[in-house]
C-alpha cells in the first residue's frame, strides 16, 4: 500500500494570464503514484483525486463541459457559486455534486475566505471539452502535453 499525507503534497498555484482564473491544488493521486499527464493504463488510476482551493473572486476555469469525463466534487470550507445549464447554485461545507459528460459546469469561490473542494474525476482517455461560453473545442492531442483546440486558439482566448 501507498500512502500520502495531504500536508505532504507540494500544492501547485496555478493563475490565469488575466487572472479570472486561479487555484491551488494539491494532486492526491500524483502523489500516489499515477504518472501526470501519462495516458498509458500502467501509469494511471480508475480515477483521480485532488484538493482544490479557489481565492476569493476567481474561478477554477472556463465554463465548460466533457466529452467522456465525470466529475464528483466535495465541498471541504468556503462557498461557492455552482454554474451549470440551469443557472447559478450555492454551495457550501459537506456539499456534494457530480457533473457527468456532456454537463456543461465552473466553480467560482463566492466567499471571503478560500472555497476548498475534493475533485474526484475518472479522466478517461480522449476526454475532449466543448467551451460554450467561447464555442471553442479542445481535445487530446496523442503524444503531447496538453490540450489543444481545433480553431489554433489559445486556452483562455474568448474566455477572460
Amino acid at each position: 500500500m501507498k500512502k500520502v499525507n495531504i500536508a505532504e503534497i507540494h500544492p501547485e498555484p496555478f493563475t490565469s494570464p488575466k487572472s479570472k482564473f486561479a487555484s491551488v491544488s494539491q494532486n492526491i493521486s500524483v502523489a500516489l503514484g499515477r504518472v501526470d499527464k501519462s495516458d498509458k493504463k500502467t501509469e494511471s488510476h480508475p480515477f483521480d483525486v485532488e484538493l482544490c482551493r479557489i481565492p476569493p473572486g476567481k474561478s477554477l476555469c472556463p465554463y465548460h463541459s466533457h466529452t467522456t469525463q465525470t466529475e464528483f466534487y466535495l465541498v471541504v470550507s468556503g462557498r461557492g457559486m455552482i454554474r451549470d445549464e440551469t443557472g447559478q447554485t450555492e454551495v457550501g461545507p459537506g456539499d456534494a455534486f457530480v457533473f457527468r459528460s456532456g454537463e456543461a459546469h465552473q466553480l467560482s469561490c463566492h466567499g471571503e475566505e478560500d472555497f476548498v473542494v475534493y475533485i474526484i474525476a475518472d479522466n478517461p482517455p480522449g476526454d475532449a471539452c466543448y467551451y460554450p461560453d467561447s464555442r471553442k473545442i479542445s481535445y487530446p492531442f496523442p503524444g503531447a502535453r496538453g490540450r489543444f483546440t481545433l480553431q489554433d486558439a489559445n486556452y483562455f482566448d474568448g474566455e477572460e
